[in-house]
């Protein structure tokens, strides 16, 4: 008898194929609402296209979104609207200048690319006191909780591809269209680095294949 698994999991790619929806942006909402309403200065690590770093900047003074994908740079110069209050530079987030310190740092499916530990440590010291830094991440799924997490969200991620795309004719366009690397990391081994880089971080599991980390600097 023919296993219906391959044919059923070539569909359901086809479908979202036809459907396609940011998973990262999905928390653009979420991520901002753990935000001050208005802050000095921002810096988006790993900011693509732009969608986030322009969602930044209707709330700072300045915002500057880092990416090592000059093509992706360059796109998201050309959909910034002239004058807006954001620099695009394209370059390594752990080794260009910054010239921080930041009241915010967004890093949104990105963290899983730098060396773990590294990138917490530079995010700390780049933060101003009193800032916020917010991270929406990919873990590689470990433990129970991961795969019936993993198991909600293939229904859910149905779902969400066919509310975000109603009434479309075309598949609504996604920002991220870099590369993504699997997560070599679980949940639990970011937890661990975020505990003694970032002492007080809030971690959840999310749906999705996300998990999100906020963490606030304390005062000077």
């Amino acid at each position: 008898m023919r296993n219906p698994l391959p044919d059923a999991l070539q569909a359901l790619d086809r479908f979202h194929s036809a459907r396609p929806w940011d998973h990262n942006a999905h928390y653009h909402r979420w991520l901002l609402r753990q935000l001050p309403a208005r802050f000095d200065t921002a810096l988006d690590v790993g900011s693509g296209s732009g969608d986030l770093a322009r969602r930044l900047a209707r709330r700072a003074r300045s915002v500057r979104g880092i990416d090592a994908d000059a093509s992706l740079v360059e796109q998201a110069q050309r959909r910034t609207a002239p004058g807006a209050p954001i620099t695009f530079t394209c370059g390594d987030a752990l080794v260009e200048p910054a010239c921080g310190p930041f009241d915010v740092i967004t890093c949104v499916a990105v963290a899983h690319h730098l060396p773990h530990v590294e990138a917490l440590a530079r995010f700390r010291r780049l933060l101003a006191p009193g800032g916020t830094l917010v991270i929406v991440g990919v873990a590689r799924p470990a433990s129970p909780v991961d795969r019936v997490l993993g198991a909600v969200a293939v229904p859910l991620n149905v779902l969400m591809a066919v509310w975000k795309n109603r009434g479309r004719r075309v598949p609504r366009p996604v920002a991220m269209t870099a590369p993504v690397r699997p997560a070599v990391m679980t949940f639990a081994e970011v937890v661990r680095d975020a505990r003694r880089e970032l002492p007080g971080a809030r971690l959840r599991r999310r749906v999705f294949w996300r998990y999100t980390l906020v963490w606030r600097k304390e005062p000077g």
